[in-house]
């Protein structure tokens, strides 16, 4: 998926880094999910999208092939500032965050057709002596079996230096969520480790995962 960009892959052999040294030390650390929309093969006798007319029966028939499926994943980040004040920014609840007040994160647009652009979150790093930690994670909302399934990446693009990138390539074939990457201050210094830990559940078996306290209850998007 990156080969042809200059990045830094992390890996279980490679978890850990200093964003210090990768140019994240000011400005707005951009965090990006993509990844591809499968195709699924309809079975015979199932109908399709493509018509065309029938000599046979003399009306338009349906031709069997491969459909596009519609997936939507999430973005979205568990933060702890140093104050203790805790919360998520996510898609569901329009939990958008804010850039440049508490929790110095916020979320770009809801993209819940597998567009090339995918889902980006904002870290504002001029304010990165506010926070303790922060989990970023990702869930599939509909559409995909498993992460691997569509070749799911969550990339990392500080202001300066190069991109880091985590890739959820696992065979977690029932899991709903991922814990990506947890950030945490260090003395003053942001350090990055890859998690890549998957679970079946959804945002509140990630908050018990890593003993984040929050209290959750069930919700859904609005139609588009």
């Amino acid at each position: 998926m990156f080969g042809d960009q200059m990045h830094n892959r992390l890996t279980k052999g490679h978890p850990v880094v200093s964003l210090a040294d990768h140019g994240a030390t000011a400005g707005t650390l951009r965090v990006n999910l993509t990844w591809q929309t499968p195709s699924a093969d309809f079975r015979p006798g199932r109908d399709s999208l493509l018509p065309r007319w029938s000599k046979r029966t003399g009306r338009w028939e349906q031709r069997q092939g491969p459909a596009m499926v519609t997936v939507d994943l999430d973005l979205a980040c568990m933060y702890e500032l140093a104050d203790g004040r805790r919360g998520v920014v996510q898609p569901l609840g329009d939990l958008c965050g804010d850039l440049h007040h508490p929790p110095y994160i916020t979320l770009g647009d809801d993209n819940r057709f597998g567009a090339a652009s995918g889902e980006t979150l904002y870290i504002n790093l001029d304010k990165a002596d506010h926070f303790r930690r922060l989990l970023i994670f990702a869930y599939i909302y509909s559409g995909a079996p498993a992460f691997s399934r569509v070749h799911a990446a969550v990339s990392f693009h500080p202001p300066s230096g190069q991109r880091l990138v985590v890739e959820l390539r696992e065979q977690a074939q029932h899991a709903r969520s991922c814990a990506v990457a947890l950030i945490e201050n260090r003395n003053g210094q942001l350090t990055m480790r890859r998690e890549a830990r998957y679970v079946y559940g959804y945002q509140a078996d990630l908050d018990r995962l890593y003993g984040w306290g929050l209290q959750w209850s069930r919700g859904r998007k609005a139609a588009q």
